[in-house]
């Protein structure tokens, strides 16, 4: 078995990508809701999110001391599967382990390592979107945290552009 190694970092601030196990649903952004309840429970800073149809980008700050971003995870998957109805497809392997088929084993997982560091990630969790061909501008995302860091000054509305004629850029800063 592969032995993975988490960055466990206490107080750290993280990048994440988790991916459903079936790439065509779109339990996502059917069921963000669904999210906010390990949030309640194990507060953590969200600086950035933005839920696609099949995966999830997010940047997250813990608290001084905490390091157990692996346990929120753990936690949120298990709150959504709890919620969802059993009628996705499982294969044998999972099925043999009792496990539900939604979401992919594994998730990314990124230390931030500086100020740079970390604006490069909030620009790629809020230009995702548009690299999906979900929308051709950021703002037009709703599940996304786009809009609060324009309510805070952090990006213009129009910060991107329009992407429908030729996509370059993608807002880089």
């Amino acid at each position: 078995m592969t032995a993975y190694r988490r960055n466990f970092v206490p107080g750290g601030c993280f990048f994440f990508t988790v991916n459903l196990a079936e790439r065509k649903l779109s339990l996502l952004t059917d069921h963000v809701e669904l999210f906010r309840e390990t949030h309640r429970r194990h507060p953590f800073a969200i600086d950035a999110i933005v839920a696609l149809p099949d995966d999830l980008h997010t940047v997250w700050m813990l608290a001084e001391g905490d390091a157990n971003f692996a346990m929120r995870w753990q936690l949120i998957k298990s709150a959504v599967s709890r919620r969802l109805a059993r009628n996705e497809r499982i294969s044998q392997s999972r099925s043999a382990k009792g496990e539900r088929g939604i979401w992919q084993r594994r998730y990314w997982e990124h230390t931030i390592r500086d100020e740079t560091d970390l604006a490069r990630h909030v620009d790629y969790v809020h230009i995702n979107p548009v690299r999906h061909g979900l929308v051709d501008r950021v703002h037009d995302r709703a599940p996304s945290s786009f809009h609060r860091h324009v309510e805070l000054g952090n990006y213009p509305a129009d910060w991107a552009g329009d992407q429908s004629d030729d996509g370059r850029d993608y807002g880089e800063r």
